[in-house]
């Protein structure tokens, strides 16, 4: 397939409705060929042989990456004003963003930051849309090749894992902890008094606090292209933090492919050096099953030396706690009992806050639908579906006052 008849497809596959001179791109000389037998290189690292890749900037900077990064980034935003502002001259656009790429003349604009309470207060640092682009075309290429080392444990922001599926694994840790659910003896009766314990921790303030210079070691030692390292420092000094060498901005594509990359030293030592089993990460929270409390108190202690010393990170001393299975473990949103979960109050009261919005006008209700969907689809993992039934009816009803 040509490239002119391909990405002339892509437009339509899109509903894009773009003029273009497609001959005179089809045959740009910005259209890259990537030599894929030169891509790589076998090196030696603490004793273990590494795959190292070289010669990647320039299939990240190609038209056809660029494309597909595009068409990530406008993915469920296509009706938004800076979309359809880019669109109107889309591969002039890419084009100019390849040969700033190309002359290591591309620089991002600052973050427009922005509060966001969902009930939970968080500043989120929202990037241009162009800048956006870059973010996908980058973990386009390099993702991959650090995917292929994170263990299989590991759910943020990867294909085919997600919280959903993170939950199905807690699911079935806690089966094998408890013994397919043997009861402790209680004078209560109760059938969730399961045995068993939890170590339920995450880290304090972790994308404010994540060392750069650690961050850009682990990254070298599988990227050796030279512009590719450049790239990714621009993107990661594009951000006024508190401390200056550290942090990423919470809201980046780019720093939830990094948190993977940073914690994936914390998710090998407590999967090979201390060998536990029963082991999930998700971002920064995690979660360690055993039958034993007593092993999940050295493995904490164990746990804050090594970030502490390693990474440079620090356990959240009060989220950082050891439950018994049977009190409900929080997790992911869901307090997750032997028999059954219940919604988390906050993620109620997020899809409340929602309705509020639309009875104030603030949103329409199609964003609302969307949100609801989009909820609803979380939601009835858990014992729900009382809560989601009305939760839909107090939607048509703020709908019909409208």
């Amino acid at each position: 397939m040509g490239y002119t008849y391909g990405l002339s497809r892509l437009c339509v596959n899109n509903n894009l409705n773009l003029n273009a001179n497609w001959n005179n791109f089809g045959n740009s000389k910005f259209i890259s060929k990537i030599n894929e037998n030169d891509s790589g290189r076998m090196a030696w690292h603490q004793g273990f042989m590494m795959k190292t890749y070289n010669n990647i900037y320039s299939k990240i900077i190609s038209i056809e990456n660029l494309y597909e990064a595009y068409k990530k980034a406008r993915k469920s935003k296509s009706n938004k004003d800076y979309v359809i502002k880019f669109e109107k001259n889309l591969f002039n656009n890419l084009e100019n963003l390849h040969n700033e790429l190309k002359n290591l003349t591309y620089s991002p604009k600052p973050l427009e930051t922005f509060i966001l309470r969902d009930p939970k207060t968080r500043i989120i640092n929202k990037s241009d849309f162009k800048d956006r682009i870059v973010h996908h075309a980058l973990c386009n290429t390099i993702g991959p090749i650090f995917d292929k080392s994170f263990i299989y444990d590991s759910y943020a922001n990867r294909n085919g894992k997600g919280g959903v599926v993170a939950i199905k694994r807690f699911d079935e840790f806690k089966r094998r902890v408890s013994q397919n659910g043997r009861i402790i003896k209680n004078k209560f009766k109760d059938n969730n008094y399961v045995q068993g314990y939890c170590l339920k921790a995450d880290i304090k303030h972790y994308f404010n606090t994540v060392d750069h210079n650690i961050l850009m070691d682990l990254i070298e030692r599988k990227i050796k292209d030279t512009e590719t390292i450049i790239l990714i420092k621009i993107i990661l000094s594009n951000f006024n933090s508190e401390i200056n060498g550290k942090g990423m901005p919470l809201g980046n594509l780019t720093s939830q492919f990094f948190a993977n990359i940073y914690l994936n030293e914390l998710d090998y030592f407590i999967k090979h050096k201390l060998k536990a089993e029963y082991y999930i990460r998700y971002v920064d929270d995690f979660v360690i099953l055993h039958k034993n409390r007593k092993q999940l108190e050295v493995w904490k202690d164990q746990i804050g030396k090594f970030l502490n010393v390693k990474l440079k990170l620090v356990l959240h001393p009060e989220k950082s706690k050891i439950i018994p299975l049977s009190q409900g473990i929080d997790f992911l949103g869901f307090r997750n009992f032997y028999h059954f979960k219940l919604l988390r109050k906050r993620n109620i009261k997020k899809m409340r806050n929602k309705i509020e919005m639309l009875k104030k006008k603030e949103i329409d209700y199609t964003s609302l639908l969307a949100s609801y969907k989009g909820w609803e689809a979380y939601a009835k993992w858990a014992d729900t579906y009382k809560i989601r039934r009305n939760m839909l009816e107090k939607i048509k009803q703020v709908s019909f006052r409208s």
